[in-house]
């Protein structure tokens, strides 16, 4: 029984010390997870700080910490700057993005495709790489990296869009990014580990990062990217492992890191000796609409940076094809992981990419999705009074909504209109001042994203 009392002044959560078993730390957190589910401890309630509970529970400062923490990795909690620790609002609720069990009658502006009328462009090669003489060397479980010459049509491509110092070996062919942020994190980080995000970010890459036990440090930013006065002083606060960024175009809000703002942040990270994952999902797009190529941080930093480039939102989202960039001193690892996790991807998908990439119809699908990328937002803007991103061709938009209406609320309402949208709270891990929905422009054909925005139009007021 702790000698200090607190029926005055009771804590906002206390645990049951008769309950604790050995070890105390998985006990505690035991606790906390059924205590949160039975809706006992609400979500962005402050808890009690290490020493307070420590005390009350008459057990060691250092068992508290380290259940703290262990929360932490499990996504259960988040920590504020000076202000203590969190219950997370997304702890049991997934906020993974997907189109699993979406009724077809809803417009939905959700999950981010790509413009899958442009699929039109890609079925011929599925019938001219089927009838290929050696098609039957695609289905089997050899080059499990991808073919040589495949690697090799990566690297060169790679090469336009700003990568650099890499050659065939230095790429593999993975299933899509999801799957390659897999690798790279069950690959490079070990639980407990810390990885630097942007204050919103890509939902899955939370979800995965609690799957893996990894801490998730959310740093604020501007309309140019991360601040990186404000990474390093987390650094300097506790030992920050790697970052995650998506300096092209931001998910969800759309932002594209500036030139100065990235050799900024490459300072840091090579002071920190950040290991640096950067998803250039959309440079495909915006470095055909601009006139100049940003540097990428692969080629800013090559040796601590993983640069994962899909072809999933260029060429088409069902091929499921991404190229992971790698360098030589993670080489083992990486491919460890690779073996272990995917066995191969595609061959058969990777070769009509491929042969895509060698051919004309590369550039006249980045044509009309620069064109659908354009209209898209310009019927956005004709309808909604909101600044544009600083990337100038974004696939994401954003509407402010009150801080007073929850997320289920105006999610559902929506849901209930026909369309599906998605709330900031899915893109980070604590309560926001600033909460959004976030519209994805390119899940449909433009008639229907016409029709789902007008709907948007017509009802948003009433949340904002």
């Amino acid at each position: 029984m702790s000698i200090n009392s607190y029926e005055q002044y009771p804590l906002s959560w206390q645990p049951d010390r008769t309950q604790l078993t050995r070890p105390y730390y998985r006990s505690l957190v035991q606790q906390l997870e059924a205590d949160i589910l039975s809706h006992r401890l609400q979500k962005n309630t402050r808890l009690p700080s290490q020493r307070e509970l420590a005390d009350f529970l008459d057990i060691n400062f250092t068992t508290v910490g380290r259940a703290y923490k262990y929360g932490l990795e499990k996504g259960l909690l988040y920590t504020n700057i000076g202000s203590g620790t969190f219950v997370s609002q997304n702890a049991f609720n997934s906020i993974t993005i997907s189109n699993h069990n979406v009724d077809h009658h809803l417009i939905d502006l959700g999950l981010v495709s790509s413009f899958e009328e442009c699929n039109d462009l890609v079925t011929p090669y599925l019938a001219r790489v089927s009838q290929q003489p050696n098609v039957q060397a695609l289905l089997t479980y050899q080059d499990p990296l991808g073919t040589p010459q495949q690697r090799q049509i990566a690297a060169e491509w790679l090469q336009t869009q700003g990568v650099s110092a890499i050659d065939r070996d230095n790429v593999a062919i993975v299933a899509g990014v999801q799957n390659g942020l897999t690798i790279t994190l069950a690959g490079l980080f070990n639980p407990g580990d810390r990885v630097a995000v942007d204050r919103y970010t890509y939902s899955n890459f939370i979800e995965l990062a609690n799957l893996l036990q990894i801490e998730v440090v959310l740093i604020d930013g501007d309309q140019d990217g991360m601040l990186p006065e404000l990474l390093a002083t987390e650094c300097h606060k506790k030992k920050i492992h790697g970052v995650f960024l998506m300096p092209a175009c931001n998910n969800p809000i759309g932002f594209q890191i500036t030139t100065e703002r990235r050799l900024a942040l490459a300072t840091i990270f090579a002071t920190e000796s950040l290991l640096v994952i950067e998803d250039d999902i959309h440079a495909f797009l915006t470095n055909f609409a601009i006139d100049h190529q940003l540097p990428t941080f692969q080629s800013l930093l090559p040796q601590q940076t993983i640069y994962l480039a899909s072809m999933a939102k260029f060429i088409s989202s069902g091929l499921r094809v991404a190229y992971l960039v790698y360098p030589n001193n993670y080489r083992s690892r990486i491919e460890r992981s690779i073996f272990n996790i995917n066995v191969k991807t595609s061959a058969f998908n990777a070769e009509v990419v491929t042969q895509i990439l060698q051919s004309p119809t590369a550039q006249t699908i980045l044509a009309r999705k620069l064109a659908l990328t354009e209209e898209a937002n310009q019927f956005f803007d004709q309808l909604f009074d909101q600044p544009r991103p600083t990337n100038p061709v974004p696939f994401y938009r954003i509407l402010p909504v009150s801080s007073k209406i929850d997320q289920t609320t105006i999610e559902n309402y929506f849901l209930e209109q026909g369309v599906r949208i998605y709330h900031s709270n899915r893109f980070t891990t604590k309560k926001q001042p600033d909460p959004f929905i976030r519209i994805a422009l390119s899940s449909n054909h433009i008639d229907l994203l016409e029709q789902a925005l007008t709907v948007i139009a017509q009802n948003i007021e009433q949340f904002q």
